[in-house]
């Protein structure tokens, strides 16, 4: 099993948490689960950290049977829909995210 996970490094803009975390509930994560061979999607919101931490927003995680098919969901038309998404949502935050792909050890 790979997992491609999405980490959403910064800091949300003061009073828009809500909304932030609303796009992504309501908007991005019926299109996270629309991806190509998804077998389970997760989405962490950070809680609490160490005080040298990065200041992390919230980390996504798809869960894909193969690396093909981690490359499959990079190309289909469905990722281009959470793109934009993902973009309204960043303009509610100063950051950046990124994307790391893993394979389970344990």
């Amino acid at each position: 099993m790979y997992t491609r996970s999405a980490i959403f490094e910064g800091t949300i803009h003061p009073g828009r948490e809500e909304e932030f975390f609303r796009i992504v509930e309501e908007k991005l994560l019926p299109v996270w689960r629309r991806m190509p061979n998804a077998q389970a999607v997760r989405v962490m919101r950070t809680e609490r950290t160490d005080p040298d931490a990065a200041s992390i927003i919230m980390v996504q995680e798809i869960d894909y049977p193969s690396m093909e098919a981690v490359e499959e969901a990079l190309v289909s038309p469905v990722r281009l829909e959470g793109r934009v998404l993902t973009d309204e949502m960043m303009s509610m935050c100063d950051g950046r995210f990124y994307h790391l792909v893993y394979s389970r050890v344990a």
